[in-house]
């Protein structure tokens, strides 16, 4: 049999993606994904606006679209990210099919075998899954209570040369933790001095429980040096994949180039959907409905956990909480005994870059209804 390529070497594919097998299984509870929970995707809602967009623009709908994106999603998508602080006019956006898709068109615009990606540690390992295929070494950033620490990371940038580095400053994924507005000017600093690509992944900022709402990275972006990625999974549905990208215009030219090898253009129908739910106002209502449900879930998870006494992180938003077994805990195998109780969860290891951390695991608090989250907890409680 032919050899596979040399860039699987190694590679053994989602950790959350084989923990799914487990959670497909009847009665359990799932600690585990970042699904959002199922009253928050509005399916009928979403069936309108298919039927709208395909009444008013069928045709073009159901044809080959440009790799650039639907041109309404983009007008609709400038205007969700000016609310936000993020200036970029449609012509400097492009839809992708979901967060995945940029960080794979980022490293094949930029990385070549042995670049360097300097990550925060730990971080969403669906990114090192993608970034390891492209044989890119992964450097990690020390990180604290706040996030990705700016002196740890200038030094980072000295000794690494990095192509790019990557970020999640907000509810940030596994941890939950948010990184303050003295920083977030700081690394939009680094940036410009040392001349690189910071992508700012920012998908859980709108759901925000408590506290106030932060400026983004890129707000502070002199340079065009900062690259900020929105995803509509969270908010409005993850199987429409629909998210848009900003880039400046010589990088977004080589990602429209590296989709166009990819699937062309991201999916027309979803694109139209999207557009249309933003146009029509739908968001800022259904936020409202999805931050007091998830809310809700945050804190029932967070006192059950005290509880149980486990060390854990106190996110003020996002979908994420971090915790830390006692000392000599493997997560692990706590797994396996959870599963055996039909719990499920992430253990921590799984997003180290440099792997160990045994002791720490990740719980997901949207997914599970409160009495759900209780009798989860208590039956974690019992395997530890």
């Amino acid at each position: 049999m032919p050899a596979f390529a040399a860039r699987y070497n190694g590679i053994t594919g989602s950790a959350i993606r084989e923990i799914f097998k487990i959670i497909a299984q009847p009665g359990v509870i799932s600690f585990a994904g970042g699904n959002p929970a199922a009253e928050a995707l509005e399916d009928a809602r979403i069936a309108d606006l298919a039927r709208e967009a395909l009444s008013a623009d069928g045709k073009r709908v159901l044809q080959y679209g440009g790799s650039e994106g639907w041109p309404q999603l983009k007008e609709e998508a400038s205007r969700f990210l000016a609310e936000r602080g993020v200036n970029a006019p449609p012509d400097a956006l492009l839809p992708v099919s979901g967060t995945t898709q940029t960080i794979d068109l980022l490293c094949k615009a930029l990385i070549d075998p042995g670049d360097t990606i300097l990550v925060e540690n730990p971080s969403f390992l669906g990114a090192f899954q993608t970034m390891r295929l492209y044989q890119a070494r992964l450097s990690p950033i020390e990180t604290d209570g706040q996030g990705a620490i700016p002196g740890a990371l200038e030094e980072a940038i000295r000794q690494t040369h990095p192509k790019l580095v990557y970020l999640i400053p907000t509810f940030q994924n596994p941890t939950g933790v948010t990184m303050p507005v003295e920083r977030r000017k700081a690394i939009a600093e680094l940036a410009e001095r040392y001349d690189i690509y910071i992508l700012e992944d920012d998908p859980y900022r709108d759901l925000r429980y408590s506290g106030a709402e932060l400026p983004p990275i890129h707000s502070f972006d002199r340079s065009g040096r900062v690259l900020y990625l929105a995803s509509f999974s969270k908010l409005i549905s993850p199987g429409l994949r629909v998210g848009v990208v900003t880039a400046p215009p010589e990088l977004l030219r080589k990602l429209v180039i590296g989709k166009q090898s990819t699937d062309l253009h991201t999916d027309q129908l979803s694109q139209a959907i999207v557009a249309r739910y933003l146009a029509h106002g739908y968001l800022p209502g259904h936020l409202a409905d999805i931050r007091a449900l998830y809310g809700e879930r945050l804190e029932r998870m967070l006192a059950g956990l005290d509880r149980i006494g486990l060390e854990r992180t106190a996110p003020e938003g996002g979908l994420f909480v971090w915790c830390s077994l006692p000392e000599g805990g493997d997560a692990r195998a706590l797994l396996e005994r959870a599963v055996s109780r039909k719990v499920a969860f992430v253990p921590g290891a799984h997003f180290y870059c440099d792997g160990g951390h045994n002791e720490t695991l990740r719980l997901n608090f949207s997914n599970s209804a409160p009495d759900a989250i209780d009798r989860g907890l208590a039956a974690l409680a019992e395997v530890i």
